[in-house]
């Protein structure tokens, strides 16, 4: 199979979506891989490596997608990409399609299919996904507390505090693995930390894991009691596939001290605040309600070396797969994949997509693979 790596065109995304040494296990199973000059130039790897490796580097982007069979990516593609797609092309990348209709519409009329790494699911886990939250929920509390700084617009607090000086306090919604590495991050620095959720199970065992972190079930009132006194707030809820929900609306926020922080992480999904709205790793931040909001939506691409290699850790056995058995094969032979199905053939295959937009919802069994 053709696997086509395009240079990533999203605004200081310096993610690749495919290691040289994964690009060299390609090629040695016969497969072409097709890398666009420069795509992992940001993350160290050069195109030496990649020709090394076995894979034919390429001047421009649109020959990428004009001879990839499997497109491998990191993010959605952007407006100037769609029309670089052709139908029945496979798309793999992180789609987060609940939040833009305009780019579902998109590829839905270029009749691709779509691969999402967010909604492939393994045992009630998104191994896809997983990697990126862990980075997103660490990196959430290095960027809140730069931004509490005075010198920053904050309100001055350090969250460890000092001897003889309270902590700062940490609010963390969602006890999934971004809101779990947050409040292991925020404990680590001697913060107050809360973190909310509803599954009480899933308390419980932060409750365990965690020591120094108290839980709290997570409600509109329980959130609106903590907010007065919160310096860092970090929203970590995710709906796997579905528009994040809005948690937080404007008149909550305006309890909220100035100069404390926001930083959603949710943003990729939509955002779980009403005030927030996607920002970049140029102009990450913004202020509403006197509280800055950090909403950069590709958080982990700020640690590219990093977020690569723990990226193609779990998608290469997938992207492997793919272009040794083709769609079909890789669906019979690994159902887990089926999931991560957003988009085939014109039509949606993923719920939360089809009711993010009032779309027509087809069940991925009803096309018999």
């Amino acid at each position: 199979m053709n696997i086509g790596v395009p240079k990533e065109i999203k605004a200081q995304e310096n993610r690749v979506a495919l290691l040289p040494s994964a690009a060299y296990q390609l090629t040695r199973r016969g497969h072409r891989v097709i890398v666009e000059t420069n795509a992992g130039a940001g993350t160290g790897f050069a195109d030496a490596a990649y020709a090394a490796a076995g894979a034919e580097v390429v001047a421009t982007h649109a020959e990428v997608f004009e001879r990839g069979d499997l497109i491998v990516k990191v993010k959605e593609p952007l407006e100037e990409e769609w029309p670089l797609l052709r139908e029945g092309q496979i798309l793999f990348t992180y789609l987060h399609l609940a939040a833009s209709k305009k780019l579902t519409d998109a590829l839905l009329a270029r009749k691709i299919t779509g691969i999402a790494y967010e909604t492939v699911e393994v045992n009630r886990r998104l191994p896809l996904l997983e990697p990126m939250s862990e980075i997103a929920g660490r990196m959430s509390v290095l960027v809140g507390g730069v931004y509490l700084a005075k010198h920053h617009g904050g309100c001055g607090v350090l969250l460890g505090g000092v001897p003889g000086v309270l902590p700062g306090k940490v609010v963390v919604i969602g006890g999934g693995t971004a809101g779990v590495n947050a409040a292991r991050m925020a404990t680590g620095l001697g913060a107050d930390v809360t973190i909310l959720d509803v599954d009480v199970e899933r308390m419980r065992f932060l409750d365990i894991t965690l020591h120094t972190a108290h839980t709290l079930y997570s409600s509109h009132a329980h959130i609106l009691e903590m907010l007065p006194e919160v310096d860092l707030l970090i929203g970590a809820v995710l709906v796997p596939g579905s528009k994040a929900p809005k948690l937080i609306n404007r008149e909550m926020m305006r309890v909220m001290k100035p100069g404390s922080v926001f930083v959603d992480i949710a943003i990729d999904q939509g955002g779980c605040a009403e005030t927030s709205r996607a920002t970049t790793h140029h102009d990450p931040v913004f202020v509403e309600e006197e509280v800055t909001h950090y909403c950069v939506a590709n958080m982990p691409a700020a640690y590219a070396r990093t977020a690569t290699e723990a990226l193609t850790n779990v998608t290469y056995r997938y992207i492997e797969l793919i272009a040794d058995l083709g769609f079909t094969g890789a669906l019979a032979k690994d159902r887990n994949l089926l999931g991560g199905v957003n988009l085939f053939d014109g039509k949606v295959t993923c719920k939360g997509v089809a009711e993010a937009h009032g779309l027509e919802f087809h069940e991925p069994g009803a096309f018999g693979w």
